[in-house]
């Protein structure tokens, strides 16, 4: 199976940055995602399922992290991003973020150093850390948390691409470790629902189940799971209609939405939540 580890869910979705960076309308422009995925990523595209169809959820959620990012940083007095699970994320590098914030990248070991190495002499636009850390370990977690947050007065976390692969008590955990340190402010987030993560699961499943990466985490309560634990939404940008507005919409996406039109209202409110960019805040 192309998917060996989580880690490779990364030059994954390297191949979509990169995708839409060759378009001649691109959103973004990722010089070094084609680089950073590899070939690897490419035969990962290749062999899953509507491997390429989907590339745009993926640049939907790439653009709208993008859009956040920069607004965050530019109003809101946000003097560093902790960003957690990395990855192949090229932002620091790629974004015209002030030199003044800080950025800290936190992943494991492998993926971070072939990430510095592929980039080689490239310079970031801001001040840059990468921290090799296992997130899964809760010592380790909280150590890293109080660190950064001694150094900061308000700090941006991103988990892009990282809460579907945890269980509900690993999201819970997690949160409850971010809550507890006082400049943690804001906290985005990609979340699925239940229904869209039995679609996944049905397309992908066993690629990502061989490579120790089965799709877990999408609460039926979606974002309320998270005030529970002290974390309440600031902003829901769904997918759809991001998708709509960036124009990037899945192919058949305008049968989707005649269907919807005979729905209650119920059932096109939950459509429309089932997979979203969110923005959390402390409450």
């Amino acid at each position: 199976m192309p998917i060996e580890h989580v880690s490779d869910t990364a030059r994954w979705v390297a191949v979509y940055r990169a995708m839409e960076s060759e378009r001649p309308d691109a959103h973004f422009h990722d010089p070094f995602a084609r680089k950073l995925a590899g070939a690897k990523g490419d035969e990962i595209v290749r062999t899953l399922k509507d491997g390429t169809s989907m590339a745009w959820a993926m640049i939907v959620r790439t653009q709208v992290f993008d859009e956040i990012i920069m607004a965050e940083v530019g109003t809101d007095g946000i003097d560093l991003v902790l960003n957690l699970a990395a990855g192949l994320d090229a932002r620091p590098w790629r974004l015209a973020l002030p030199q003044s914030l800080q950025w800290v990248d936190v992943d494991l070991p492998d993926i971070l150093r072939y990430k510095l190495e592929t980039l080689g002499d490239a310079k970031p636009h801001c001040s840059y850390e990468a921290v090799e850390a296992d997130l899964t370990d809760a010592t380790v977690r909280r150590e890293l948390f109080a660190r950064i947050g001694a150094r900061s007065k308000r700090v941006l976390i991103l988990t892009e691409g990282l809460l579907i692969y945890l269980t509900d008590a690993d999201v819970a955990a997690l949160a409850t470790d971010l809550l507890a340190i006082p400049s943690f402010t804001r906290w985005v987030i990609d979340l699925a629902s239940p229904r869209l993560l039995k679609m996944m699961t049905r397309s992908w499943g066993k690629a990502m189940a061989s490579g120790n990466a089965p799709f877990k985490f999408a609460p039926p309560s979606g974002t309320d799971f998270f005030r529970e634990l002290g974390w309440a939404e600031r902003a829901y940008h769904s997918t759809m209609e991001e998708a709509e507005r960036l124009d990037r919409e899945m192919k058949m996406m305008w049968l989707w939405k005649f269907i919807g039109r005979f729905y209650p209202a119920r059932m096109r409110e939950e459509f429309r939540r089932m997979s979203g960019i969110v923005v959390l805040e402390r409450i």
